[in-house]
């Protein structure tokens, strides 16, 4: 009749150890797996949204107003593709928080004074993305963060360039498109003469300006092949590579484009071919270019499979 009683007692004495040591365990455990805290995550995003509330709504007008930078608007959901994809690896991955992220987030909250003082939307833009990492770091450790940092790359796709650097990169393109057309269009029986970014046909002059320098169609190129590399290719060398193709891809293409119009004012109608051909070029020139990527993929696919049979 003692043995019942013992046992319950000493099941009592369990309950009871185990309800202390749930008191006396810090919140965040040495180890563990990553689960979700919703009062500490609505805590944070209220202070993240009242610091740089304003400045995403700067930044998704951006991508509203300004064509080079429209493709904005897929990165905050491929983001989300990407997290959800590694759901289970993230769900699996040690939770192993640690305090060197904050200095990350302190690292990050001086870029956003940075960008502020200094007027330059890019730095405050720029470090929304490092206190993210930095939040991610300091509470669920660096394995978790290794694992979604393909997704904070992802992100730093949607923040526009500087304009200083922006700059610079679109001067030259518009030079090398200049140049190249005004090779390409004598063979083709169209007497031009070029100086600087100005083409001189034989019935008008044709500017190639900003906005023909090529920078939308390589920016907008360059983000759908680092998606694309990351849905149809497993390894990383053959994403970089896709990754790099898209900028010769995109410059060539804005090339042909531009020696197109000039061919159109020779043999068609100015008008027409700065009107109507001139936007349905751009649109084709894309299209173009998808083909051409798919293109370098296949070789790519083709060229490891050959290598895996060899061996």
């Amino acid at each position: 009749m003692e043995a019942p009683a013992l046992h319950a007692l000493g099941s009592n004495h369990a309950d009871s150890s185990s309800a202390m040591e749930a008191k006396l365990t810090p919140y965040w455990p040495a180890y563990g797996t990553v689960r979700i805290d919703w009062p500490q995550l609505l805590i944070l995003g209220g202070f993240i949204l009242l610091l740089y509330g304003q400045i995403c709504i700067k930044l998704v007008s951006d991508w509203y107003v300004l064509p080079d930078f429209s493709h904005g608007f897929l990165v905050p959901f491929f983001v989300l593709f990407i997290v959800w994809e590694k759901r289970r690896v993230l769900l699996g991955t040690p939770r192993v928080p640690s305090w060197v992220g904050i200095s990350l987030v302190v690292v990050a909250l001086f870029t956003l004074l940075l960008g502020i003082y200094g007027a330059e939307l890019f730095f405050s833009r720029i470090s929304l993305v490092l206190l993210l990492a930095g939040i991610v770091w300091t509470l669920y450790g660096i394995a978790i963060l290794r694992e979604v940092r393909f997704a904070f790359f992802v992100l730093c796709l949607g923040i526009p360039i500087p304009a200083v650097i922006f700059n610079q990169i679109t001067f030259p393109l518009q030079l090398m498109a200049s140049r190249a057309a005004s090779a390409v269009l004598p063979l083709l029986g169209v007497p031009v003469l070029q100086q600087g970014n100005v083409i001189q046909l034989a019935s008008m002059q044709l500017e190639v300006a900003e906005a023909c320098s090529g920078i939308r169609s390589l920016l907008s190129l360059f983000t759908v092949a680092v998606l694309y590399g990351y849905l149809t290719e497993k390894t990383n060398r053959n994403r970089v590579i896709l990754a790099l193709a898209s900028i010769p891809i995109a410059v060539l293409a804005n090339m042909a484009r531009i020696t197109g119009t000039g061919l159109c004012v020779q043999y068609w109608d100015p008008e027409k071919a700065l009107g109507f051909f001139h936007e349905f070029s751009g649109w084709l020139m894309f299209i173009v270019s998808l083909a051409c990527l798919e293109l370098v993929r296949r070789t790519l696919t083709w060229t490891q499979a050959k290598k895996e049979q060899q061996t």
